[in-house]
């Protein structure tokens, strides 16, 4: 699991409300294809239960998982920001409960609400930042003389 920041966490009450008012409860079963690498960006979920394993595709073999989301995370961030493809794809590996966010409401609420569109981008731009600090690590940890990926 990540240590990225929740929505509880991250946001204010004021915005984390906001933007709850703004979600749809789904459930995905095991083996479920939440977005596939390249393709339009147009939602994104918050999992309330189950995990969720983000892959990269690698030409000629299986994808290859990168991470893995529970509880509390931010399941896509592509939605965020130009030209809105993901980057990964996503699969369910648990039954999975979730939260989920049309991304065009949601951006569209952030351009009408400065306060809020900043804080949601504070937020999504913090797990990016520490989802790319554990991808690091990972790598350090794999490829690097022994100790290298610890501070």
């Amino acid at each position: 699991m990540t240590s990225s920041p929740t929505v509880m966490t991250a946001l204010p009450a004021e915005h984390r409300a906001r933007l709850m008012s703004l979600a749809r409860e789904v459930s995905f079963d095991v083996g479920t294809r939440l977005f596939e690498e390249g393709r339009h960006a147009d939602r994104f979920w918050i999992v309330k239960t189950g995990t969720v394993a983000l892959d990269l595709h690698v030409p000629g073999r299986r994808a290859a998982v990168i991470e893995s989301l529970g509880h509390g995370e931010l399941v896509g961030w592509s939605w965020h920001f130009p030209p809105h493809l993901w980057h990964l794809g996503a699969e369910a590996t648990s039954p999975v409960r979730a939260y989920e966010f049309d991304a065009a409401t949601v951006r569209s609420l952030c351009e009408r609400d400065p306060q809020f569109g900043c804080a949601v981008a504070v937020w999504v731009g913090r797990v990016v930042a520490d989802r790319l600090h554990a991808t690091r690590v990972r790598l350090l940890d794999l490829y690097a003389p022994y100790g290298s990926g610890r501070a």
